[in-house]
């Protein structure tokens, strides 16, 4: 499969946008782990429609005018981690899930750490709003682009995010 890319500057950081054929597949952060998310050859298209709608899309979200993301998705992965990848489309913008929670969701109650490995290995950062799954005390855990862009991320999407009936500090 081949690969197309942009960058974008974004309040975290750069952000190397990669789409496919079939859809947007990966949002890389700047220091991202090669090993975290493999892909295939890439080729930079500044003007690859798919990649101008994704940036836009990611624009209007840094810019408090997005609460949901519409442009078309294509991250390579197993069957479970398609199934988590797609529960993480789930939680509200603003609301955050445990991965315990996720792992009910998706049917498989003793697989949370699974479902931890597979939140780490989305390959499309904030559109697939992995960010938003915490440790079960509340605490903000590992994240590909770390802890300080995941809380503020979970800062632009309201401050302190609900988790069902309670709120939650961002300062884990």
């Amino acid at each position: 499969m081949s690969y197309v890319y942009k960058t974008m500057k974004s309040p975290v950081g750069e952000l190397t946008l990669v789409g496919s054929e079939g859809g947007l597949a990966a949002v890389l952060w700047e220091d991202d782990d090669p090993s975290r998310v493999r892909l295939g050859a890439t080729n930079e298209d500044r003007t690859h429609p798919l990649l101008v709608q994704a940036q836009q899309q990611l624009e209007d979200y840094f810019a408090g005018k997005r609460r949901k993301f519409t442009v078309k998705l294509d991250p390579a992965g197993t069957d479970f981690q398609h199934k988590v990848w797609s529960a993480l489309r789930t939680i509200p913008f603003g609301e955050t899930r445990s991965y315990g929670e996720i792992a009910d969701q998706i049917g498989s109650r003793k697989a949370v750490r699974a479902v931890g490995a597979a939140n780490g290995r989305n390959p499309i950062s904030i559109i697939v709003p992995c960010h938003r799954v915490i440790g079960a005390d509340g605490k903000l855990t590992g994240f590909a682009g770390g802890l300080e862009v995941k809380a503020q991320l979970l800062a632009l999407e309201g401050g302190a995010v609900s988790r069902g009936p309670r709120q939650l500090a961002l300062d884990a």
